[in-house]
């Protein structure tokens, strides 16, 4: 069963694909989303507010998301608890 996770304003990311998620604080990470809307593969979900989360994806793409990161990783938490107790049963 596919997992998502709520990144904001109605934007869901599926759990198995996100490799990581950062601060969009950081020039390596400022550099990496620049490079992603250079080449069409980056997704901003942000509905015109401040990013606060920037998304990796094992297919390359970047969601940028107003959601504070630690918000983000408790819902991903949540989930792979979820599904964890689920494959117990």
């Amino acid at each position: 069963m596919i997992r998502f996770l709520n990144i904001g304003f109605g934007s869901m990311v599926a759990c198995d694909r996100i490799i990581g998620i950062l601060s969009p604080d950081s020039a390596p990470v400022r550099r990496l989303v620049q490079d992603a809307k250079d080449d069409g593969r980056a997704i901003d979900l942000t509905t015109g507010k401040k990013t606060r989360a920037v998304i990796l994806t094992d297919t390359e793409h970047v969601f940028l998301s107003a959601i504070q990161v630690s918000t983000l990783v408790s819902r991903l938490e949540s989930e792979t608890d979820v599904a964890l107790s689920e494959e117990d049963e």
